[in-house]
């Protein structure tokens, strides 16, 4: 499968919201929830259900940045999730609106709280069970991040046995290392936390030997500060993230994949990945 891996060049704050880029702005494709309604859509929209009329209502988990967090003004929404959902409910001819929800039951609230769910979702076997998703729209690997001045080597996540580990509950980085615990492949202390924010600050102060999280976030932190180092990056296969629909609302899918599409054919996906995340390499 295709792979990826991003350079980030807009700076991350470690302990406080992000503001996109250190400017505190959204990027130029993020649209204010109060925007004129959009044009109306070309797409097949039949069969779609929505929350509300007129306005595709996202989940989010607005704190888990470059893909989520407020601007400096405390409630403007921004990122790359933001930019993709935003352009996604243009194509559809919809108005957006954000509900800023913990990760711990996000998916509960697909199709009760809100239509979809995207933010930073991986799409699984499992989760497929439950859920629709969206084709994909970024790749990602699971990284360890370590402070800089740690020597350690590691070489794979065998190499955390003996280890404290921080990382998100609920996340892709929880299930694996809960899954190396549970099966006895190494002995580690998992320290999982509401907010990714708090993994890094347990780091920064030696609470914790190293961090599990997605290649994409670690990235950002190693763009703001020379405090962490990525000692080591799961590459064997990427993860996918898509947005996360719910099962009865297979039109909405189908709606949204066309708007992917076409947003990849005009090259605002590209352009996103660059604006958060650097030039993409192969």
């Amino acid at each position: 499968m295709k792979k990826k891996v991003f350079a980030v060049v807009c700076s991350l704050a470690m302990m406080l919201s992000l503001a996109a880029c250190g400017s505190g702005e959204p990027a130029p494709a993020a649209q204010s929830q109060e925007a004129a309604a959009p044009a109306a859509s070309a797409i097949d929209m039949s069969g779609v259900t929505l929350k509300s009329e007129g306005v595709l209502t996202v989940g989010s988990e607005i704190g888990y940045p470059p893909f989520e967090d407020f601007a400096d003004d405390g409630t403007t929404p921004i990122g790359y999730d933001i930019d993709i959902a935003t352009a996604v409910a243009e194509k559809l001819g919809l108005k957006v609106n954000f509900i800023n929800t913990a990760w711990d039951g996000i998916f509960a609230g697909i199709g009760v709280n809100y239509d979809v769910a995207c933010s930073a979702v991986t799409i699984t076997p499992e989760r497929q069970e439950t859920m629709l998703f969206s084709t994909p729209y970024i790749n990602n690997y699971q990284a360890v991040v370590l402070l800089a001045d740690d020597e350690k080597q590691i070489n794979s996540f065998m190499d955390l046995d003996g280890m404290t580990i921080a990382l998100q509950k609920e996340t892709t980085s929880d299930i694996l290392m809960s899954d190396y615990k549970s099966t006895g492949s190494i002995d580690i202390q998992i320290m999982a936390n509401e907010k990714i924010t708090s993994c890094f600050t347990q780091l920064q102060n030696g609470e914790v030997d190293a961090v599990v999280v997605d290649s994409t976030v670690a990235d950002g932190y190693m763009a703001s500060s020379d405090a962490f180092r990525i000692a080591y990056e799961d590459q064997e296969e990427a993860e996918q993230f898509g947005i996360a629909i719910g099962l009865d609302n297979a039109p909405l899918q189908a709606a949204i994949n066309q708007a992917l599409k076409e947003l990849e054919a005009e090259g605002f996906i590209q352009e996103t990945y660059n604006y958060w995340f650097g030039a993409a390499a192969e």
